[in-house]
């Protein structure tokens, strides 16, 4: 009889926390147990220097479709001892007004040298490395690199995630052949699960047939 109690609390625990999320969207860990996340929002290791507007958990949040696009790729790269590592995933709005609101206190360069060395802070806006709406706050775009399971390590892309320059494109020739290759192994393995990138940015992928385009949701990261 205990047993049966504390398993059905379990139960209630595990949907009290799905019914937190808008119908159509799950959490991404709870489908995909080995995939691994660092969400830089909501920490100081990010282009702004502090936690994020909306971002409460080191927790990832997508749409049911997204999600099994997503695991697809990580079953396929597990295969080859590799896995698929999270920067971001769902961004609700507020956050990107938190950005956008940043880019008008020229003052505020904290982290100017590590992540936009070359370019003035507006022109993240203009450069389109960021916009005013989001596909992330759509719940179907994810930014996302490649772990080594045996070393740990992340593989070598060129540039940091977040880097704002044209070195960050997914097409850029200045790199070495081993990033190169390691751009393209991430690109087709996300193309061939039904993802497109945004081709300033090696880590930036959408869902093609995104079920909420156009819509953008505020709920915390939580």
């Amino acid at each position: 009889m205990k047993f049966n109690l504390i398993y059905l609390t379990l139960i209630l625990i595990s949907f009290k926390t799905y019914a937190q999320l808008p119908e159509g969207f799950v959490y991404v860990t709870n489908e995909i147990p080995s995939i691994k996340t660092e969400l830089r929002y909501f920490s100081e290791n990010n282009f702004v220097g502090s936690i994020i507007d909306g971002y409460k958990a080191n927790t990832t949040i997508l749409t049911k479709e997204a999600t099994i696009a997503l695991k697809n790729v990580q079953e396929q790269l597990l295969k080859k001892n590799l896995s698929l590592k999270i920067y971001d995933a769902y961004r609700p709005q507020k956050a990107v007004n938190y950005f956008w609101k940043w880019s008008k206190n020229l003052n505020d360069t904290l982290m100017k040298q590590q992540y936009y060395p070359n370019l003035k802070k507006y022109d993240i806006f203009t450069r389109q490395f960021i916009a005013k709406y989001s596909r992330h706050s759509s719940g179907s775009t994810v930014d996302v690199t490649i772990v080594d399971n045996i070393t740990g390590k992340e593989l070598d892309m060129g540039t940091p995630y977040d880097f704002f320059g044209e070195e960050s494109s997914i097409n850029f020739k200045g790199i070495n052949e081993t990033q190169q290759k390691n751009r393209m192994l991430l690109l087709q393995i996300m193309l061939r699960n039904e993802f497109r990138n945004y081709p300033k940015e090696w880590w930036h992928y959408t869902l093609k047939n995104e079920p909420f385009k156009n819509q953008y949701f505020n709920f915390d990261v939580k």
